[in-house]
């Protein structure tokens, strides 16, 4: 339970909840501390830690999995978040007798690396051990449950919310936030997501050269963490640009940070969505994306996309081509069912509605 998207908007959800009704439990794949570990236990709610999912580590993690459910056949809702893999611990909670097994897809496709057999192999098992699909956009349900008639009418479209009040644009935040960063008349870009093959920084940085080399008053902030960040570093420094890339890590002031923004872009090779693209929106950012995020995403009318076999000197010309001012979409967002607490309402009502109906059955 690190600060990526999924994460965080799960704590979301989380921490406007009545959990007198409702209290989540979490099963994560690391062994490590989370950085919302020490807030769900203040909450309440109990964090398993798991081995990770990988293919050399699946006989451990299947029987881990197996003696977890078996010791803790209390739980009547299983829901889980971890696509493909989501197969995995459905079974495990199949075998065990847990009646509601909800398969939740976050994603429209995959990393061609050495564990796309396995991740294929998990998809292709993943529906006989589900009993609920839902999917943050239709792209992401397809791509994940396929096309069998049935589960099409039965996928539940859940959507990415998001706090909206949190990111509305603030003119006082944003002056804080570029005087502190020294950004005072700059041209700011920014980004938010891990530094992984899926995100495409490797692009993004390209496409920044290109409106660097047309605007020296031009910054990127990048803000996250992963395994590529230090191949992405070195790319920066080999393009004499470390005086105008700012990495700023994980942080818990995104909502701030983008109002120090002048330009969301956002070059994905593939998302289920991409909460983050709904938070800029929020803050009133142009955004610029690829065509690797569904249309769905696009809640305010707003977004742009572009195709990610264009040029990176498109891309740029695109960039500083765009109107910058700040339109709030914090109404439209709202009406289009993005925001956190309308989803709430609705999640906490399917869980309590179908605890008592198993209740019901088990009394009879």
């Amino acid at each position: 339970m690190n600060r990526g998207g999924l994460e965080t908007m799960l704590m979301n959800y989380y921490r406007k909840m009545d959990r007198s009704k409702v209290q989540f439990d979490f099963m994560v794949n690391r062994l490590e501390q989370g950085d919302y570990d020490n807030e769900i236990e203040k909450l309440g709610g109990k964090i398993y830690r798991m081995p990770s999912i990988r293919p050399g580590n699946y006989k451990k993690y299947f029987k881990k999995l197996d003696e977890f459910f078996l010791r803790n056949k209390n739980y009547k809702v299983v829901h889980s978040h971890i696509n493909e893999n989501s197969a995995f611990v459905l079974r495990a909670a199949k075998k065990a007798g847990i009646p509601c097994r909800i398969s939740h897809s976050h994603l429209a496709g995959l990393p061609f690396d050495h564990k796309l057999i396995f991740r294929m192999y998990a998809k292709f098992n993943l529906n006989k051990n589900a009993s609920h699909y839902f999917a943050c956009s239709q792209e992401a349900g397809q791509w994940l449950f396929g096309k069998d008639e049935k589960i099409k009418r039965e996928l539940v479209i859940f959507k990415n919310s998001i706090s909206c009040e949190e990111f509305s644009y603030d003119e006082s935040i944003r002056f804080f936030i570029r005087k502190k960063l020294n950004l005072e008349n700059k041209f700011v870009i920014g980004h938010v997501g891990r530094f992984n093959p899926q995100k495409n920084h490797a692009f993004l940085i390209d496409i920044f050269y290109e409106v660097y080399k047309r605007n020296k008053n031009a910054v990127l902030l990048l803000v996250g963490e992963g395994y590529l960040e230090e191949n992405i570093r070195k790319k920066v420094d080999k393009l004499s640009l470390t005086q105008s890339v700012r990495f700023l890590g994980l942080r818990g002031d995104v909502a701030n940070i983008m109002q120090a923004m002048d330009l969301f872009l956002f070059p994905s090779l593939y998302e289920g969505l991409g909460v983050v693209l709904i938070e800029a929106q929020a803050a009133g950012l142009k955004c610029i994306t690829s065509t690797g995020i569904p249309k769905e995403a696009d809640v305010t009318d707003t977004v742009e996309f572009l195709k990610l076999k264009d040029s990176a000197e498109r891309w740029a010309i695109k960039v500083l081509n765009s109107d910058l001012q700040r339109n709030s979409g914090i109404q439209k967002i709202k009406d289009r069912g993005y925001d956190v607490q309308t989803n709430i309402e609705w999640l906490t009502s399917f869980y309590t509605r179908y605890y008592q109906k198993i209740n019901a059955a088990e009394v009879m």
